[in-house]
């Protein structure tokens, strides 16, 4: 017998985008998101970036700037906004919880680096994500993978939280989930209230840690707050 299984598999690389999410908190795309190639995504953004460069009055005859428009579409694309493409969503595998680990599990300080779907500046901070295993636990790594998979999209910090959760509970198979994220958004730090000082802290707590103070307490506790 495997001493694995995995958690929705077949799902994880086909069908609609976030089709396991309720629809509230799907990413908004339009039905032909991927009807284009990423090659074919990337000459039409470098295409289109060129003209913003040439509005602005930039001379994209420049050494330094003539090659910025294929830049950044491929930015776009293979980093920045990889996460809207469901073939990138992690199989996430299950291992049979054979040590008896039954106590609150936490991964602390997981890189978030996103873009503000307002303005499209980035937004970077920390996830922490807890769980308390079942008969199943997880490989570390995969709890890291699901907050990239979902950071690197256009976002809201506020769907950004609830669709990490979402996804976790699905891919655990238990509600005992919790992820708290904090971040800092350069939309208001460098424009707007131009405001530096300020970070944003969302939180999402499913089963236990809904009910259970304590154990909440716990968990705020482990990871410094």
């Amino acid at each position: 017998m495997d001493n694995y299984v995995s958690a929705a598999a077949a799902a994880h690389n086909s069908g609609p985008a976030d089709a396991h999410l309720a629809p509230d908190l799907r990413t908004p795309l339009r039905p032909d998101a991927f009807a284009l190639s990423d090659e074919e995504k990337i000459a039409g953004i470098a295409e289109h970036f060129h003209e913003i460069m040439q509005l602005l009055g930039l001379d994209l005859t420049d050494d330094s700037l003539k090659g910025t428009p294929r830049r950044v579409a491929k930015m776009y694309v293979h980093e920045w906004f990889r996460g809207l493409d469901p073939k990138h969503r992690p199989d996430v595998k299950l291992f049979e919880n054979r040590y008896g680990y039954h106590q609150l599990l936490v991964e602390k300080d997981i890189t978030v680096f996103s873009c503000c779907e307002h303005h499209f500046v980035p937004i970077m901070g920390k996830a922490h994500v807890a769980y308390l295993p079942g008969e199943h636990v997880v490989g570390l790594s995969k709890l890291n993978r699901v907050v990239q998979y979902y950071a690197r999209r256009p976002q809201v910090q506020e769907r950004l939280t609830r669709q990490i959760a979402e996804e976790l509970k699905h891919s655990l198979r238990t509600e005992n989930v919790a992820v708290l994220i904090e971040a800092d958004h350069l939309c208001v730090m460098s424009r707007g209230v131009n405001d530096t000082g300020s970070s944003t802290l969302t939180a999402e707590y499913g089963g236990a840690f809904k009910d259970d103070q304590a154990l909440r307490a716990e968990f705020l506790r482990l990871i410094g707050k």
